[in-house]
């Protein structure tokens, strides 16, 4: 795995060495940033939930991104993301990393709202938890105009409208798929 353009382009990142985490990958991440570029900024804010190693927050980061949250259940992956912060010497002051559930991260109390939230789970899990709290019309979790993106199998069919969010594009890439979604 490597990041594909920006600062840190064409550095290597560590890849977990079992099988329990599947990560994105480079030509699906660059297919993503392809259409995410015109919009990235050093202003932006990224949450990465479910963030496996990192690439995607990393990526951000590479292409400009002011600040990543990384969001992600297993304490090795939250070690392989903060060895691949190190490891491309990323400021400490763009990045923070929460080793906990999404759902218990999402109803923890938020100062500010991130312009890009991307969720990558288990493709098995249930996403309506997080669907309904990045969603529901109070929530300030999603900027007014910022972009919830899932990846997620083909055959896990996702609502195009949720509470206060409407899917408004799919990228398909085999049996992975992108759902891009934003607030009505």
């Amino acid at each position: 795995m490597r990041v594909i353009a920006g600062e840190y382009k064409g550095r290597i990142l560590k890849s977990p060495t079992d099988n329990k985490t599947r990560p994105t990958s480079d030509r699906l991440r660059e297919t993503l940033f392809n259409i995410l570029n015109p919009l990235i900024n050093s202003e932006m804010r990224v949450l990465d939930m479910c963030a496996g190693t990192g690439a995607i927050g990393i990526e951000a980061i590479s292409r400009g991104a002011g600040f990543v949250s990384f969001v992600e259940i297993s304490r090795k992956s939250c070690a392989l993301i903060e060895e691949n912060l190190d490891l491309l010497n990323i400021p400490e002051t763009q990045t923070e990393i929460f080793c906990i559930s999404a759902e218990k991260f999402l109803s923890r109390e938020k100062e500010k709202s991130w312009d890009m939230i991307y969720f990558d789970p288990p493709y098995q899990e249930n996403y309506s938890l997080v669907f309904n709290e990045i969603g529901d019309a109070e929530s300030k979790l999603l900027a007014d105009d910022g972009l919830l993106i899932v990846e997620h199998h083909s055959k896990n069919i996702l609502p195009d409208l949720i509470g206060e969010i409407r899917r408004w594009r799919i990228i398909k890439q085999g049996e992975t798929w992108l759902s891009f979604y934003e607030k009505n």
